[in-house]
């Protein structure tokens, strides 16, 4: 996988300017550009920096498989909560979301 170029696909489908990348992740913006263009390597930190302002894990961003979706914010939310429950809460809350959704 060529990383600046999944780079750039992702920061450019989420309408993230080079810009506003660096100022979220605290990465130059001519750092960025050259790890677009293909002309210097992300370490694995600064990696992690630029995928996490944007809202995505490593995983979402080395995923290229088109059919999968990735979770909102709200969605990343619920699930770390989801995954505290005791079973039997967890059970109750999905036959809640089942009756809610076939209302």
């Amino acid at each position: 996988m060529d990383v600046g170029k999944r780079l750039r696909q992702v920061r450019e489908s989420k309408n993230i300017s080079i810009y506003r990348l660096s100022k979220d992740s605290d990465v130059s913006e001519s750092h960025i550009r050259n790890l677009e263009r293909g002309t210097k390597n992300a370490t694995v930190e600064t990696l992690e920096m630029l995928v996490g302002s944007m809202n995505m894990t490593m995983a979402e961003f080395f995923n290229i498989d088109d059919n999968i979706a990735y979770l909102t914010q709200d969605e990343k939310i619920l699930l770390k909560y989801y995954r505290t429950l005791p079973k039997s809460t967890s059970k109750a809350i999905i036959e809640f979301c089942e009756k809610l959704y076939n209302s």
